[in-house]
C-alpha cells in the first residue's frame, strides 16, 4: 500500500504569525494533530500538537507565542508513491509522528502514524494465529 491510499488529503494550513491558541483551535476543530506552517521566509514547516504542548509546558502563553517559534522547519517529506514501509521507516528513524506528502512540491496531504495502523490494521487481522 502506498502513501496515497493513507494520507489526510485535507491539510490543515496556517500562517507563521497564528497564535499557538489559534493553531489549537484549528487543529481540534479539524480534529488534526499537526498543521503545515507556509512560511514565505522559512519555507513549508509543521506545527504539532506536541510543539504546542511543549510551550504550554514551559509556561509559554499560547495567546501570544507564535507558530513561527515552534514550527519545525527541517521537515522529512513524503511522495504519494513512497509504501507505507518507507513513510514509518523514516518516522521511526526520525522520532515523529506525521509526514507532510510533497507532489510536485505542494503539499498534496499528511500521513500519520494513526492513518499507517489504521491501513495496516485490518490486514493483520486476517492473519491466522
Amino acid at each position: 500500500m502506498l502513501v496515497r491510499d493513507a494520507m489526510s488529503t485535507v491539510v490543515l494550513t496556517i500562517g507563521p504569525t497564528h497564535t499557538l491558541r489559534q493553531a489549537a483551535a484549528l487543529m481540534s476543530a479539524r480534529k488534526v494533530g499537526a498543521a503545515v506552517v507556509h512560511d514565505p521566509d522559512a519555507g513549508i514547516g509543521i506545527l504539532t500538537e506536541r510543539d504546542i504542548l511543549n510551550s504550554v509546558g514551559l509556561g509559554q502563553n499560547p495567546d501570544t507565542e507564535r507558530a513561527h517559534a515552534h514550527t519545525t522547519n527541517n521537515v522529512v517529506f513524503a511522495a504519494p508513491v513512497w509504501t507505507l514501509e518507507e513513510a514509518a521507516g523514516a518516522m521511526a528513524h526520525g522520532g515523529f509522528r506525521h509526514l507532510i506528502v510533497l507532489d510536485g512540491g505542494e503539499p498534496a496531504g499528511i500521513v500519520s502514524v494513526r492513518d499507517i495502523i489504521r491501513c495496516w490494521a485490518p490486514a493483520r487481522q486476517q492473519v491466522p494465529a
